[in-house]
């Protein structure tokens, strides 16, 4: 006698909770290249600051000291923005990481997570948009403070 599967746990069953569970796959990706552009950006914008930070060490210029420092200002305003957006875009990841896991244990243990699931999806997707809100005001900032002249006054080769 052979014995019968569970029909919740067959092999049809699981293929369709995948087909289900691809879409918040792509979107994963999605978010994931997001993540990378912000990372990116924050490192630049480091970078940038280290440089002025040294720089700002060994200038004695008062009209410099303050150029510098208005500029590191607007640097950490950037990174706190970046950090913001970063810590929102991941959390929205993981939200949609455990959207994916819900999925495949409501159809396991035979509950409707349905709810839970809305839930979950519609605080992953407030959580992109506060980083993507996040990201564009700091991408903001760094196209409207652009300080004409500054490169003329720092030369980043030098690292004093």
């Amino acid at each position: 006698m052979v014995p019968t599967a569970d029909p919740h746990t067959s092999i049809a069953t699981v293929a369709s909770v995948i087909q289900l569970a691809v879409a918040p796959v792509f979107l994963l990706t999605g978010i994931a290249g997001l993540l990378g552009v912000m990372a990116t950006r924050l490192g630049r914008i480091t970078d940038r600051a280290r440089v002025l930070e040294r720089r700002l060490a060994v200038t004695h210029k008062a009209e410099l000291v303050d150029t510098l420092n208005r500029e590191l200002n607007k640097l950490w305003r950037r990174i706190r923005l970046i950090n913001r957006a970063l810590t929102l875009g991941t959390l929205g990841a993981l939200l949609v990481c455990v959207v994916i896991v819900t999925l495949f244990l409501g159809d396991v243990i035979t509950v409707d997570l349905s709810i839970v699931i809305v839930v979950l999806f519609v605080g992953a997707m407030l959580s992109v948009i506060g980083g993507l809100l996040f990201f564009i005001r700091e991408v903001y900032l760094a196209t409207s403070t652009v300080q004409m002249g500054l490169d003329s006054l720092v030369d980043d080769s030098d690292p004093r």
